[in-house]
């Protein structure tokens, strides 16, 4: 795979595929992880004189602009963190989109407006993504890859594009499989991946995949409640996924054939409703009542988990223990993001909800090792499977 210090840069127009999909409150950015992570490309780009055009999606807009998904006020703070203005584009391909590329000189930035907006972005007609893909790649003479969060889409701008111009991969991409190569070859063991979230489904095949090289695999969260059901435990209320549940039953005999210590939580925090305020009690796991739901790991799972990740050379965590939005069911999440630094280990967070904590907590990300820009393409990467923005960017 090619990266930047394969590319002549300077004085072309460089079109870069970034991952800037933040949370908005509004117009108001509630986390500018992804925006600072792509800084690093853009500016060894810019320093070696290329003119620069990102672009990025932001949310679902299903193909039509949404003035509520603009990328205009990203391209503020992208400005702010670069310390340069970032011209912006009012659309994708079109005539502002041009202009703006036709203005560039040497070591200067535009965005474009959301990819999203574009039909042919997402489409999965071949030639109406190909057509779009044509477009977007008539902007620029170079492509470089750097959206590790889309590069499990084939998309125009993921998948197309790279196919129509000499590419490399960014500064962030490199970075990122770098990382997940740790987690998947010649692994520093203890090896613990730490999985949480709602639910079982969306991890079915990472898991499966991992029991074959984990010793420890912890599990919380929305999913933790499903594999509890199969262990034949009520739960209650708590989420819960009827169909998996021979799934589970299989992951649970395979763990327990390939010795692998599967751990899940032994009390939760039972509360009376989804809410903030709702009444909660600390509960064992295998006793929740029927009028309660399950919206945290409880104080003595904390402890377990973090024994367990105490002697890992190598922990990798992906999905919250509990609802770490609202603070009185957060602390399980913050007591694992805590152990990871705690730890003397090669320690990923896999991106998603797990890096939106982190960050909700003020834990410092130094803290940790790596903090993925990729929740889904960190667990497709870890399932083996073949992600179409990297294989684009392997030809």
């Amino acid at each position: 795979m090619r990266t930047l210090d394969d590319l002549d840069v300077k004085g072309r127009r460089v079109l870069v595929r970034a991952d800037l999909n933040v949370p908005l409150d509004g117009e108001t950015i509630t986390d500018d992880g992804r925006i600072r992570a792509s800084v690093p490309t853009i500016k060894a780009l810019t320093g070696a004189g290329a003119k620069v055009v990102v672009c990025a999606h932001l949310g679902r807009p299903k193909g039509r602009p949404n003035p509520a998904l603009s990328l205009k006020p990203v391209a503020e703070r992208l400005s702010e963190l670069l310390g340069d203005d970032v011209a912006f584009a009012t659309d994708v391909v079109g005539d502002s989109a041009q202009g703006v590329a036709d203005a560039l000189e040497e070591g200067q930035i535009a965005l474009l407006e959301n990819l999203r907006f574009e039909a042919g972005e997402e489409s999965k007609d071949e030639a109406e993504r190909g057509a779009f893909a044509e477009k977007l790649a008539g902007l620029a003479e170079l492509y470089v890859g750097d959206g590790f969060g889309a590069v499990h889409r084939k998309h125009a701008s993921v998948y197309d594009v790279p196919r129509l111009l000499p590419h490399a991969a960014g500064k962030l991409i490199v970075a990122e499989l770098e990382v997940l190569r740790r987690l998947t070859e010649d692994t520093e063991r203890p090896y613990v991946v730490v999985l949480g979230g709602a639910k079982v489904s969306d991890k079915l095949g990472v898991i499966a995949n991992l029991l074959a090289k984990v010793d420890r695999l912890l599990i919380g969260g929305g999913m933790a409640y499903t594999f509890l059901k199969a262990q034949g435990y009520e739960v209650g209320k708590s989420l819960l996924q009827e169909d998996q549940l021979d799934q589970v039953r299989g992951f649970l005999n395979e763990a327990a054939e390939r010795g692998v210590d599967l751990v899940l939580p032994v009390d939760v925090l039972a509360a009376t409703g989804f809410a903030e305020d709702a009444p909660h009690d600390v509960v064992e796991a295998t006793a929740i009542p029927a009028d309660r739901e399950g919206l945290d790991i409880g104080p003595k799972t904390r402890e377990l988990f973090a024994g367990k990740l105490a002697d890992a050379k190598t922990i990798f965590w992906n999905g919250p223990m509990g609802v770490f939005e609202f603070d009185a069911f957060s602390g399980g999440t913050r007591a694992v993001a805590e152990a990871l630094i705690g730890a003397d280990a090669l320690t990923v967070v896999g991106g998603g909800d797990s890096a939106a904590a982190v960050r909700k907590f003020g834990l410092p990300e130094d803290g940790f090792s790596h903090i993925s820009t990729g929740g889904g393409a960190s667990l497709e990467y870890l399932e083996g499977k073949t992600l179409p923005g990297l294989a684009a960017l392997e030809d």
